[in-house]
């Protein structure tokens, strides 16, 4: 069975917080270009890298916020122990940001293998930071991902998010493991008008005092909901697609802080208070205390009804214009202690038999990565024979999907939020 590592039990895999706090403040370019291609696994024979692998722990990092995605995570624990004779433990993560402070402190010290962290789930400006510092692995110098077994069942033409994430390359040095795309709920029997923009969403808010809010940044679905009002806003949506220099950030993000200065007034407390993240903010719609809530995973809303969290008459909406869509991955540091073992469990995230387990909303609810025509009939009929559930939206209702902004934006949006909103 899987373990979860709780504060007590982490003594032998962290590291001293002030340590990795110190080696991040040095700033991560000071590792850039770090050789990383050495040894390492052979990817060429994949059955003796599961033979290498039994027997051996894995030390997950991932975020540990949702029962039921902490359930889904024990499955495959239990799938890859009885199958692989690997173990895997999950460490719960509330900030990614700081496993890469981790994995930063320990390139700073010089600890080129046995790291604390095997397998990480991320995406976006922390993949970005590891890649750019050649924190991660790359045996014999090339990505890993693209030659695992699995990876041939992965929709790289029809959804190219699993080849860019937040407009960087991923080259092969993680794995596709999730897609999303973000979408809002409503419950439809309350009778409200959805919003199709984040003008009429301004509108609704000012129209219904205390009824919306959002996670507080620098929370992950928080600094998404703000990019997605950004990209709404921002008169050359193209811009978000190259770096923000610091200098321009003020200039570039002035619509976006106009716009939340004309709706934090009239946000859930006034805005002087924020929900933790998204299962804070999903509590909020379950006691009726909020109207709208909003999630990146679109079978969430779904889900929440299964549970009897939400109201049967949950239904889900999206902007007229589209809304923000990624991929989510998993990674492994340059040093993890079990490479191998690391290998076979991102190669069985990505299996059609772990995808479909986890886009069941009964579970997780997660959209698949892979390329469903790809797939052997009986496979292909049970991923057809999903009931996705009354609140999430069909394919083809999404409309268009927005990519992500370049990472420099989320940064630059955290940090100025913070200034403006926390002195």
């Amino acid at each position: 069975m899987i373990r979860t590592m709780t504060a007590g039990a982490t003594t032998r895999r962290s590291i001293l917080a002030g340590t990795a706090l110190a080696a991040a403040a040095l700033g991560l370019a000071a590792f850039a270009g770090a050789a990383r291609a050495e040894g390492g696994p052979d990817l060429s024979d994949f059955a003796a890298i599961e033979a290498a692998a039994r027997g051996q722990t894995v030390y997950f990092h991932a975020w540990s916020g949702a029962p039921n995605i902490n359930a889904y995570i024990e499955w495959v624990g239990d799938v890859v122990e009885e199958r692989y004779g690997i173990e895997l433990v999950h460490v719960p993560v509330t900030d990614t940001a700081n496993v890469v402070g981790i994995i930063v402190a320990e390139d700073a010290a010089g600890r080129r293998e046995g790291g604390s962290v095997d397998l990480v789930w991320i995406n976006g400006e922390n993949f970005v930071a590891l890649k750019r510092a050649g924190l991660l692995l790359a045996p014999d110098g090339e990505g890993w991902a693209q030659r695992l077994p699995s990876y041939a069942f992965v929709d790289t033409e029809g959804n190219p998010t699993t080849t860019i994430d937040f407009t960087e390359p991923t080259e092969g040095l993680e794995a596709p493991w999730g897609t999303v795309q973000l979408s809002f709920y409503y419950d439809s029997a309350e009778g409200l008008e959805r919003p199709a923009d984040v003008e009429a969403l301004a509108a609704f808010i000012e129209a219904n005092p205390g009824r919306f809010t959002y996670p507080q940044p620098p929370n992950f679905l928080g600094t998404t909901f703000l990019k997605q009002v950004l990209a709404g806003l921002i008169d050359d949506p193209q811009r978000l697609q190259a770096p923000l220099a610091p200098e321009d950030a003020a200039e570039a993000l002035a619509p976006l802080f106009a716009w939340l200065d004309r709706v934090h007034p009239h946000l859930w407390r006034s805005g002087r208070a924020f929900p933790a993240d998204q299962v804070a903010m999903a509590q909020l719609f379950s006691d009726s205390e909020i109207a709208i809530g909003f999630a990146f995973n679109p079978a969430a809303a779904s889900a929440a009804v299964l549970r009897g969290e939400f109201p049967e008459t949950t239904r889900s909406f999206v902007f007229a214009g589209g809304t923000l869509a990624n991929s989510h991955f998993v990674t492994i540091p340059f040093n993890a202690s079990a490479p191998e073992a690391a290998l076979v469990v991102a190669n069985f995230l990505m299996s059609p038999e772990a995808q479909l387990e986890k886009q069941n909303p009964e579970g997780w609810g997660d959209f698949t990565v892979l390329d469903v025509t790809r797939l052997d009939a009986q496979t292909r009929a049970a991923f057809e024979a999903l009931d996705l559930g009354p609140a999430t939206l069909a394919p083809s209702d999404f409309g268009q999907a927005i990519p992500e902004p370049h990472a420099s934006w989320g940064e630059a949006i955290e940090r100025l939020w913070a200034e403006h909103y926390q002195g």
